[in-house]
């Protein structure tokens, strides 16, 4: 709960924040402008990483598709592909959606206003409080990762805050703390605070402007806030890809159903609950229709590569095989394609690790 009596301190965090930020923000490009597609652009982006390495898919993002439009009429393969590494692969099919929205029920004018922002496909409350506040400044508060770090700290938030009390309570303090006049750059300066000076982990409570009204501090609770539930066990799953080459080409074929990186391209994949020998992988390719019998070579199986998600482990093989004969009947979902055309293929962040240190023109 809020402290009673803190109407002074609440006021001083606002100041105090705004003060310290424009002393250090950093020079980003969707801060050049108040333009809502940029910023729409960078927030959905910055949801899966860090700025830095955000800062160059924004920059391909914005080169390619530099306005709504544009973004509009794109294809949903160039999409994925220049989102490649980034994860979470939905959020790049509800930004293309999300484009088609503002072109189909907007006439192409990007919203500003929260109530509209947040019908947008793939759009949650905070992602739409940012665009409006920071674009229009709309007075509503921004709740990100960081701005639930700082307030946790600085009012001793002793609430779970991945629970509906924590977020009821967080959310209240966002509101209650929101400089109304200037909520853009509030947020802004909120949440640059939180990425910068209100660190995870252990952050320097000795230079911190705010010291002297942390509770956390306070309290010596910096590391322990914010509180959160434990999530869902981690899931193991065990993937044995295919790398199948005959006379300059391989297969590949598209994830559709609902799981992880749907409308990814992947190499044909045996997976299994439990992990496979080899001999026990060697029997399940040679029982595969197309395959089995005398039509292939296996040439070398990798050690296995752990690629980890958010609520799942991927143990991941790749098996080079070299089939034999050009009249091959495969699954028809599997398609031929030059292995030097590889790259054209949005593919998940495991298979492209593989193609970086693996030369597979060189099977053939």
């Amino acid at each position: 709960m809020i402290p009673e009596n803190c109407g002074a301190k609440i006021m001083k965090i606002s100041d105090i924040i705004s003060v310290w930020y424009k002393k250090n923000k950093r020079v980003l490009p969707w801060r050049e402008n108040s333009d809502p597609y940029s910023i729409w652009l960078s927030e959905i982006i910055l949801q899966q990483t860090r700025v830095n390495q955000g800062l160059a898919y924004y920059k391909s993002f914005i080169e390619k598709y530099p306005d709504v439009h544009m973004l509009a009429e794109a294809n949903e393969q160039d999409v994925m592909k220049l989102w490649q590494g980034l994860g979470y692969y939905s959020r790049a099919r509800n930004l293309l959606y999300a484009a088609r929205q503002v072109r189909d029920e907007y006439n192409g004018v990007f919203p500003t206003a929260y109530n509209d922002l947040i019908k947008l496909k793939g759009v949650g409350p905070y992602t739409a409080a940012a665009v409006a506040s920071i674009s229009s400044n709309e007075a509503v508060p921004v709740v990100d990762g960081n701005v639930i770090r700082v307030l946790s700290r600085i009012f001793g938030v002793e609430e779970e805050v991945n629970t509906g009390k924590g977020q009821q309570e967080i959310q209240r303090l966002a509101w209650e703390i929101l400089d109304r006049q200037h909520a853009g750059e509030h947020n802004q300066a909120l949440m640059e605070f939180g990425a910068l000076q209100c660190v995870p982990g252990m952050p320097d409570c000795m230079n911190c402007p705010l010291q002297s009204l942390c509770e956390a501090n306070r309290s010596g609770s910096q590391t322990r806030l914010p509180r959160k539930k434990s999530g869902p066990a981690v899931k193991e799953r065990y993937f044995y890809y295919l790398v199948l080459t005959s006379a300059g080409y391989t297969y590949i074929y598209k994830r559709t159903k609902e799981d992880i990186w749907k409308h990814l391209f992947e190499f044909p994949l045996i997976e299994s609950s439990t992990p496979l020998t080899d001999s026990q992988l060697m029997k399940k390719v040679g029982e595969m229709p197309g395959i089995g019998g005398e039509k292939f070579t296996l040439r070398s199986i990798s050690p296995e590569v752990r690629h980890q998600l958010s609520h799942r482990t991927i143990h991941a093989r790749f098996m080079r095989i070299e089939l034999k004969g050009d009249n091959i009947a495969l699954p028809g979902e599997w398609i031929r394609i030059a292995v030097s055309s590889l790259s054209d293929y949005p593919v998940p962040r495991l298979i492209d690790r593989y193609l970086e240190e693996t030369d597979i023109t060189s099977y053939n």
